[in-house]
């Protein structure tokens, strides 16, 4: 059964980052608040994590791979390629309500023993989020918590835990609700930047 971890920010708590923390490195999935929603993660480089993320939400499409999510650029250029254009995007939209398609790297290739040409990214606006990241020093691979049954996003900390509480080891909560609203897609692999899917992030930023 998962730990409902309620906790807080400016500082975060460090006994509870490094609650968090070991749960990740121990193939674990923690709910975590991403500003715009709820989200499932684990280690970037836990297979039994991946598989467990896939039975979450079974929705995700098997042939996509999970977006990662990092807390700052430096952390995004090791594992996608960010040249003086994207980097501009970035610096613009991030932390932001967005998510980024970018070509892959060497590295993040050799890591995670796969092949993929392109991985989805974001650096959430949510400081607890990223302070676990910081603390955890690699990027999370997360899929969003999918839809009640009536159709309504999880808004709540309460809700992911009420639904997946067999499923998870954390569910960190800040005790405040989220607007359940996706996040705005853009790719970036090309020379001009192609608006995926319309969500939360203000277009007018780029």
């Amino acid at each position: 059964m998962a730990e409902h971890l309620y906790t807080f920010i400016n500082p975060s708590n460090p006994k509870h980052l490094a609650k968090i923390d070991h749960a990740l490195q121990n193939h674990g999935i923690v709910a975590l608040p991403m500003g715009t929603s709820w989200a499932f993660c684990c280690n970037y480089k836990s297979k039994k994590g991946i598989e467990k993320l896939r039975t979450l939400n079974p929705n995700h499409p098997d042939d996509r791979p999970f977006s990662l999510i990092c807390n700052e650029i430096s952390m995004i250029s090791q594992v996608g390629s960010v040249g003086n254009q994207n980097y501009r995007t970035l610096h613009r939209i991030f932390p932001g309500a967005f998510t980024v398609i970018l070509n892959s790297t060497r590295q993040l290739c050799k890591r995670l023993g796969e092949k993929r040409q392109t991985v989805g990214v974001r650096i959430p606006n949510e400081q607890l989020t990223l302070d676990i990241i910081a603390h955890h020093g690699e990027p999370l691979v997360a899929t969003s918590v999918p839809v009640m049954d009536d159709g309504q996003p999880c808004t709540m900390g309460y809700q992911v835990f009420e639904q997946y509480e067999h499923m998870l080891d954390i569910v960190v909560d800040l005790g405040e609700d989220l607007p359940g609203t996706d996040t705005t897609v853009l790719d970036l692999t090309g020379d001009e930047i192609v608006v995926i899917r319309e969500g939360s992030g203000d277009l007018d930023l780029l």
